[in-house]
């Protein structure tokens, strides 16, 4: 399996950006896939789930109406677009599969204020 994410970067307050993860390794159509974050000093968790077909989806609430999750099956991509971004959403951004695969390195978001 490997997972490369990217789209990361430095953006303002208030800002947006579009974050892309590559997957691969999987039948990537057949899987849940998921955002992640990892603050300094913080445990990984949540940000937003998307369901195999892309029928559902699910937000942690402090991204709710702000970040949209989304993907291109033939593709086998899975993106973030990430808008009112505000200082609390810095993190390290990763993408898994649902059961969690290795981990791919991540993608770097800096809010500044």
């Amino acid at each position: 399996v490997q997972l490369v994410e990217s789209g990361g970067g430095l953006v303002q307050a208030g800002g947006s950006l579009r974050l892309s993860c590559a997957a691969s390794g999987r039948t990537f159509s057949r899987y849940t896939m998921l955002w992640y974050r990892q603050a300094p000093g913080a445990e990984r968790s949540f940000v937003a789930r998307i369901s195999y077909n892309g029928g559902s989806t699910e937000y942690a609430d402090s991204v709710k109406g702000r970040f949209t999750i989304s993907r291109d099956n033939a593709k086998m991509m899975v993106y973030l677009q990430m808008n009112s971004l505000r200082s609390e959403d810095t993190a390290v951004y990763y993408c898994n599969f649902y059961p969690n695969a290795d981990w791919g390195q991540g993608t770097q978001v800096t809010v500044s204020s």
